[in-house]
């Protein structure tokens, strides 16, 4: 969970109380003189934050106990406490800070004041402090076993720094704690075990860590928790017995540790609890029935284990009207999806996906009238889509075996906004009234068995649009011209179609577009270079149309990352210059990316993934990283000088030539692409020698030089003599091919004999194509669909819970 959402509103609760204490007592004497010099001297350890329209350690007052952020108490005048929570301090505590020389210092909060470097053990000081919030810095170093010297503490919050070591055995001694807050650093080691001493703790919070072993017994000994955050670390084993004495629990995290064996068989016991997080490890057995007993449930997450079986959630009368979150995810549950699903009448959010659900989506799911997000992909469901889930605002229900689905229902408002179809077996026109869909955002309608056009009535609806994924269907006629309103657009994906005509010109308003693929259709038309003028434009796949035309055009797209013009009829010759606009291609900046941070509450199945076309088999590559980079312009008919301007794209990775006519030397210059993993010129008319300097590439893993004019020794490097012999074939004038090809396989430059092996296809051995489409459309979209378990509702629930727990922690 992202720090700022675990831990912001810790310091707020803290100021809060401290400022209702301050105005129900106003301090009666001025501050000490030794309290005022130290806090004096302690704004001076600090530079003044120049934004802050009233900095902390400005002076309004000579009083110091009227300072931002101090109260005193009202009849000795001595500080005791010091809330400075988000002022930027931009700074480190030192060991002699003149903070501590405030012995009767209560309560400090520093949480989120940019604070650096170690926790002094200075702070053991500070014998009489109940509370210490130092979370949200960027704290390094150890937790200092002093803090075992502050007796009274009540309230410990280090969580969200950068604290690494073990945590300190001597913690165990704080006999009066009841808040131990250290989630979210790089703690290693056990839990210890003089953590089992504190038994007035209410809320333990070690979650985010690189804890390691077992959960300790000794948990389910602090019969008074309320909270246990143990998740993300590198815990294992089972759940201990004794947590069955945590009768007191209302939020119970383990996910994302690597926790076996199976739940408890009854869990009825833990009528308090309100948020249950077991996800992302490996427990074992059946469905936990006993678990959906719970009326106060409100969180469930159990993705991601291998609990199996039918689900079942108790056949009785009895509602759970608080249950707002429900993850069942990828598991091994089967069986149809119980029409008992209706009793969660405040269900929010259902994720059943990548499990084995079988039969139809249950009639009794238009019962829950709260439901807002629905994941059903990746299961074995099939039949009709109801009518009543056009309600909702994000609907997955890819890789099943839907066929069909009801118009929304005319009573209720239409309010889908992320829709994700693909993989289905949807058939016939795309029905009409999808243009009537007002808000939808992202809809993926690919690999399914839809025919006819697309209608132009989209036109109506596409102004909100961010992604639109077409690909792979039987969609014919023209691409309609329905993109001047399209400001949004991300993504457009409507490859392996049968589509035609040209693009259309309105794609020009899509000042957002980063992905345009409409590789394998019959579009027509010269090279789209006035493309080059959208300013964001990452991808563009015109792969196997009938472009045709000279590509000398193709100045502008500063941002293009991938670009695939094979198999066209463009022709003619490349310019010099003709790469040199292509800034995307030369740097890799994190810059580069700023719609990857504006991602909205949905989850993506779309994976950075590219298909490579080798020898006829396509091979999926998944999580292509997003400094990929390439240029594919093989199997047309473009013939000269390979540019020099090539050897600008400094962070090219994959460069394909082939299939051409291109005449003269392989630059020299192709060496400075250091970054180059995949060269394929072979079919063209290069002659020359292949450049010594190429051997010199580090990256360089596959490479086809074969049917071409080639002469010379081949270079003599662990990257070419790596290779297959067949990269080099047809070049009856290279030698040194001993040792990649066998003393019996080198050829007779006066023989027109070919061995078996240099007599494979004519085709080109590589040749790469996108699937989803290298970067994937979701995240062009900056959308992700399912999976949202850490998304608004949730940090909702959690925060409240959050203010619950921090409010009486004084």
């Amino acid at each position: 969970m992202p720090r700022s959402h675990c831990y912001c509103l810790s310091g707020y609760i803290i100021y809060f109380s401290l400022l209702i204490h301050t105005l129900a007592s106003p301090p009666l004497h001025l501050c000490l003189h030794d309290q005022r010099d130290a806090l004096l001297e302690f704004k001076d350890e600090f530079p003044i934050d120049e934004l802050d329209p009233v900095p902390w350690n400005k002076i309004t007052s000579t009083d110091c106990c009227f300072w931002k952020g101090v109260t005193c108490d009202d009849k000795s005048g001595q500080v005791i406490s010091l809330n400075l929570h988000d002022t930027n301090l931009n700074g480190s505590l030192k060991a002699n800070s003149s903070l501590f020389r405030l012995q009767h210092l209560r309560h400090l909060n520093l949480t989120g004041c940019s604070l650096q470097g170690e926790i002094p053990s200075s702070l053991g000081n500070l014998s009489r402090l109940t509370l210490v919030d130092l979370s949200q810095n960027d704290l390094v170093g150890e937790i200092p076993s002093s803090i075992s010297n502050l007796k009274r503490l009540r309230y410990v919050n280090l969580g969200a720094n950068e604290l690494s070591g073990e945590i300190p055995f001597s913690v165990g001694n704080l006999n009066q704690l009841r808040y131990l807050i250290l989630a979210a650093n790089m703690l290693t080691g056990e839990i210890p075990s003089s953590l089992g001493n504190l038994s007035r703790l209410l809320d333990l919070r070690l979650s985010i860590n690189n804890l390691v072993g077992q959960v300790p017994a000794f948990i389910g000994n602090l019969t008074e928790l309320q909270v246990v955050s143990l998740g993300q670390n590198k815990l294992n084993g089972s759940v201990p017995k004794s947590f069955a004495n945590l009768t007191k629990l209302y939020h119970i995290s383990l996910r994302s540790n690597y926790l076996t064996s199976t739940l408890p068989f009854d869990m009825s016991g833990f009528h308090n609890l309100e948020h249950f997080d077991v996800g992302n490890n490996s427990f074992l057995g059946s469905f936990p029935k006993s678990l959906f007993l719970i009326p106060s449930l409100q969180v469930v997450n159990l993705e991601d284990n291998q609990f199996t079986g039918t689900i079942d959630f108790v056949n009785t009368s009895t509602s759970l009207p608080n249950l707002d979150y429900l993850n069942l995810g990828s598991n091994r549950f089967h069986g149809p999806i119980p029409e008992s699903i209706s009793r969660f009448l405040n269900l929010g959010e259902l994720d059943l996906s990548l499990n084995n659900f079988t039969g139809t989506i249950p009639r009794s799911i238009s019962k829950l009238a709260n439901l807002d997000v629905l994941d059903l992909s990746d299961n074995k469901l099939q039949g009709q889509v109801p009518g009543s889930l056009w309600r909702l605002t994000t609907m997955t229900l890819s890789r099943n075996c839907f066929s069909s689905f009801e118009k929304p229902n005319p009573s209720e408002e239409t309010l889908i906004q992320a829709l994700d179809l693909n993989s289905n077996s949807f058939r016939g026109p795309l029905p009409h009234w999808f243009c009537k869909i007002q808000w939808l955002s992202f809809l993926d309608l690919s690999n399914n068995l839809f025919n006819g056009s697309i209608p132009p009535c989209l036109s109506n609806s596409i102004v909100s649009f961010t992604c639109l994924i077409l690909r792979n269907n039987s969609f014919s006629g023209l691409l309609p011209d329905i993109f001047s309103n399209a400001t949004e657009l991300r993504s457009l994906d409507v490859s392996r179609n049968k589509l035609e005509g040209n693009l259309p010109r309105s794609l020009i308003s899509c000042v957002s577009l980063r992905l345009v693929s409409v590789e394998s259709n019959r579009i027509k038309g010269q090279f789209p270079s006035w493309l080059g003028s959208l300013p964001s434009l990452h991808v563009l796949i015109l792969r196997s149309n009938d472009f045709y035309g000279p590509l000398d055009e193709s100045v502008g797209f500063e941002s293009l990352r991938v670009i695939d013009l094979s198999h066209n009829d463009f022709t003619g010759t490349l310019q010099p210059h003709s790469f040199s606009s292509w800034r995307g291609m030369t740097t890799v900046r994190e810059e580069d990316d700023p719609y990857m941070a504006d991602i909205i509450n949905y989850s993506t199945f779309y994976r950075n993934s590219m298909v490579l076309v080798i020898k006829g088999v396509e091979t999926s590559f998944e999580r292509i990283q997003q400094d990929f980079r390439a240029v594919d312009i093989s199997g047309n008919r473009i013939y000269g000088k390979i540019p020099e301007s090539l050897c600008l794209l400094k962070e090219l990775r994959l460069l394909n030539l082939s299939g051409n006519a291109f005449t003269s030397d392989i630059p020299r210059s192709l060496a400075n692409l250091t970054k180059l993993e995949t060269l394929d010129l072979s079919s063209n008319n290069l002659s020359g020698q292949i450049p010594q300097e190429l051997g010199e590439l580090s990256f360089l893993s596959y490479m086809n030089f074969s049917h071409n004019l080639l002469r010379g020794h081949v270079p003599r490097s662990t990257q070419f003599q790596s290779q297959r012999c067949s990269s080099f074939s047809d070049n009856s004038g290279l030698y040194g091919l001993e040792e990649i090809c066998g003393e019996t396989h080198v050829l007779d430059p006066t023989s027109q004999q070919q061995p078996e092996e240099l007599a494979e296809s004519e085709e080109p051995m590589f040749n790469w194509i996108a699937a989803a489409v290298a970067y994937g459309p979701g995240v062009f979209c900056g959308l992700v669909i399912g999976h949202i378990f850490f998304n608004s509702r949730y940090y909702k629930l959690v925060g409240e819970k959050k203010l619950k727990v921090t409010s009486s922690a004084r």
